[in-house]
């Protein structure tokens, strides 16, 4: 009798760093529930960030690069018999201001257009992802490249900062500087919903901090869900990454190709984020984005905390352009 092959689904995330292949099936666990199970991850640098921060556009060369990395994508995913169910876009599409012309190039790469969801759905879909694996009394907090997504049960927000924004307005290791962006941020993008509960992490951060912590070279999800850590963990995990050189640095477990360059600003921000929320420790999710919008729609949609969305500093002010990396990714 030949074996059941699974039924495989795909979900691609296209976000201002990278773009993100999931390829997963769901699976029933031991207690009879059934759980979305990654069979393939794969991640490429695709820096859309970069063009959105410097100049508003997404460039031709820019959608070109990004059409390659798709149609790799999609004949990974035809060549296992399955179909792409969904595609999204996030920050720097949302800011973008070509985005229908990039959305009809990544169209005719991908044979499908992706949709572009806002800073909400996108904490929402987040949650969704992780609260299936981890329970529901938790708090979400995904530190991207353009913005940080948080989300606890109908309250969810997003907020116009990440770690690559944060690295071209003040470089690898943010200055005094920082302590006055931080505080302003925050004042104008309140986070007290999402204050003493339960915190996961989730996203390019979360996994290269974790691995730098567990000190594992190769993405691995079943090693790296749901660990601990305390705001001292993260504290020595800082001063571990900042008192090494540049290229040191890049060989650390999780930092290559470019995310050395970036990392501290977003730890610095998880940092300033876990103070204020007023959380000792936090665990780590490899779910995501790209987990949650395979799952079935949930009856009640998500009520967005409609946050201000201020930034202190105008993108004229923006340092030169920053390499950033894809993450390590397993089958």
């Amino acid at each position: 009798m030949k074996q059941k092959l699974p039924d495989l689904r795909a979900a691609i995330d296209i976000g201002s760093h990278s773009c993100i292949l999931l390829i997963a099936a769901f699976e029933t666990d031991e207690s009879g529930k059934e759980k979305l199970v990654p069979k393939i991850q794969k991640v490429e640098v695709c820096r859309l960030g970069e063009d959105i921060y410097e100049s508003g556009k997404i460039t031709a060369e820019r959608q070109e690069e990004l059409s390659r990395i798709l149609s790799r994508f999609r004949s990974d995913v035809h060549a296992l018999g399955a179909k792409i169910n969904e595609a999204v876009a996030t920050e720097a599409m949302r800011k973008a201001e070509n985005s229908e012309e990039v959305l009809d190039s990544i169209e005719k790469a991908l044979w499908k257009r992706p949709r572009i969801i806002s800073g909400e759905e996108e904490a929402s879909y987040t949650y969704r992802a992780v609260t299936e694996w981890h329970g529901e009394d938790i708090v979400t907090i995904d530190i991207g490249g353009g913005s940080t997504e948080l989300c606890f049960q109908k309250k969810s927000m997003s907020i116009p900062v990440g770690a690559l924004l944060l690295f071209k307005k003040m470089g690898a290791v943010p200055g005094p500087e920082y302590k006055a962006f931080a505080k302003e941020t925050l004042k104008n993008n309140p986070v007290k919903a999402f204050a003493k509960k339960s915190v996961f992490l989730v996203g390019g951060t979360a996994t290269a901090l974790a691995m730098v912590f567990l000190n594992i070279p190769q993405f691995d999800y079943e090693k790296l869900e749901g660990i601990e850590m305390t705001l001292n963990d993260l504290e020595m995990t800082i001063t571990r990454i900042v008192n090494l050189s540049k290229e040191l640095r890049s060989a650390l477990p999780g930092l290559g190709g470019g995310r050395s360059d970036v990392i501290i600003c977003g730890l610095y921000w998880l940092r300033s984020l876990l103070e204020r929320l007023h959380v000792e420790t936090f665990r780590i999710s490899t779910a995501g984005l790209r987990f949650g919008i395979l799952y079935p729609p949930q009856e009640e949609i998500l009520e967005p905390e409609k946050p201000k969305r201020k930034f202190p500093f105008q993108k004229k002010n923006l340092t030169p352009e920053v390499q950033v990396e894809a993450e390590h990714a397993a089958e």
